[in-house]
């Protein structure tokens, strides 16, 4: 019956602290749910609500402290009482009654070693109490506190207890409690007032980093945040989107060049074919020659345009994504053989020397890894003079099957090395070349190999020529 007393008063404490806590919670929760704050109010919410938490938990433990220290006093005033008052009452015989010297003390009992009654005097509280538990049920009953000591007197224990009205220490907390409230709430006030000042300094770099977001746009998409003002968190923050827009102006600069050189490429052809119309619509309709002449440099160019937008739609899908690979099992040694065949009935005049000692199986998309190594090769042809040598071998390198495609040719620059894979990046000699292409092949031959997971080494020296080596992952058996 006492533990269910006990739990019950503690829960009752729990209950009497949690209080504001929650009904704060219910209205700030309500506020919010009619109205859209601001993140200033919430901050300044969010201070308030903490300050009152504290608050509650300031009042809570000093009233507890200040409790304690009293009950402190009662049983040092209890301890002198002990000797004095067990020993007089049995040499003596002396009543109880002589002892209530203090205004505190409501009632004395003394209990023998087998806690019965000897002697009481006042109070009605007969039972010896030693349970921190019960003593604390009396205090918030009856105002009264319990003290309680054993002593051993002639060989005999005896128990004293002392019944203190503690009424007055009651009514100190009360008004200590008070006055804290009071303070605090002043403070609250306070709070309240300088609370949203403090909170628009705090948001002030958040509010100058969205007014910067807000001009950049694709004519000063090098604007960026200012870092230095920042400060911690918000630092972080601010070098976070400086370098998000570092990649973003980066790709969006990459569009326009790419546009740029699509247009350029696209208008060339396009002028010459309406160039050949324009003659065809003047007087081509009855010089034989001048009639055969435009149709043929039209289809070229309709070709040449064919080709360009082949290229185009297909480093698009790449970059959405959407680039399927048809991917099979077969061997490398034999696709590579098949593109040096190719390759010398339309070259006639390069010496393309073939060997491959390597039969590993690959598993790809047949098509496309052709298509990859047969770039290299014409771009090896392009760049090599007549009578230039270009060597084609199939090689096996750790867990790669590698094809080296090497040429005689006039080489590539150093400072060149990290542009050739680039769209639309041609040569200098290239450009100067009929047969020198849209720049894209080299790019597109990256993302095929890529694509498989493999990878493609350079090796180049400027008047002798170059080695591009492709390595794919073979099936091991």
């Amino acid at each position: 019956m006492k533990k269910l007393k006990i739990q019950k008063f503690i829960k009752q404490i729990i209950k009497f602290i949690s209080f504001p806590l929650v009904l704060m919670k219910k209205i700030i929760g309500s506020i919010r749910k009619k109205i859209k704050l601001s993140i200033t109010f919430k901050i300044t919410s969010t201070y308030l609500g903490l300050y009152f938490l504290s608050l509650i938990l300031v009042i809570v433990l000093t009233l507890i402290g200040y409790l304690g220290y009293k009950i402190h006093e009662l049983d040092k005033t209890g301890d002198s009482y002990v000797p004095y008052i067990i020993e007089k009452v049995i040499n003596t015989k002396e009543e109880l009654d002589a002892f209530i010297i203090d205004e505190r003390i409501e009632g004395i009992l003394i209990h023998d070693g087998s806690f019965n009654l000897i002697s009481k005097t006042g109070s009605e509280y007969k039972e010896y109490e030693n349970n921190v538990f019960s003593k604390l049920e009396i205090i918030r009953n009856n105002r009264v506190y319990k003290y309680t000591k054993s002593y051993l007197f002639k060989g005999d224990i005896y128990y004293l207890t002392i019944n203190f009205n503690i009424q007055k220490i009651i009514s100190e907390l009360m008004i200590i409690g008070v006055f804290i409230m009071a303070a605090g709430f002043l403070g609250a006030l306070i709070l309240a007032a300088i609370g949203p000042l403090a909170s628009k300094k705090i948001v002030k770099p958040i509010k100058d980093m969205t007014e910067v977001a807000k001009t950049i746009t694709a004519n000063n998409i090098n604007t960026r945040l200012n870092v230095k003002a920042s400060q911690y968190e918000l630092k972080e923050l601010a070098e976070t989107f400086n370098k998000m827009m570092d990649r973003i102006e980066e790709d969006y600069i990459r569009q326009q060049h790419f546009v740029s050189d699509a247009s350029h490429e696209l208008r060339t052809p396009i002028a010459v074919m309406k160039g050949y119309a324009d003659m065809l619509d003047r007087w081509g309709k009855k010089d034989q020659e001048v009639l055969e002449e435009s149709i043929q440099a039209i289809k070229n160019e309709s070709n040449n345009m064919q080709d360009l937008v082949e290229k185009l739609l297909f480093i698009a899908r790449n970059d959405k994504n959407t680039l399927k690979l048809n991917k099979e099992e077969f061997v490398l040694k034999k696709l590579v053989e098949e593109v040096t065949k190719e390759t010398k009935m339309i070259s006639i005049n390069k010496n393309i020397q073939c060997v491959c000692s390597d039969d590993s199986v690959v598993f790809a998309d047949k098509n496309r890894i052709k298509q990859a190594v047969r770039i290299f090769v014409e771009n090896a042809i392009k760049f090599t003079p007549v009578d230039g040598n270009i060597y084609i071998r199939c090689k096996r390198d750790g867990d790669y099957s590698v094809v080296d495609i090497e040429d005689t040719g006039i080489g590539i620059k150093k400072r060149n090395l990290k542009k050739i894979f680039d769209r639309f990046y041609k040569e200098e000699l290239s450009r100067e070349k009929e047969q020198g292409g849209h720049g894209l092949g080299l790019n597109i031959a990256k993302i095929i190999v890529l694509g498989h997971r493999g990878k493609i080494k350079v090796k180049s020296t400027y008047e002798k020529g170059s080695i591009f080596s492709i390595y794919l992952p073979y099936i091991k058996k």
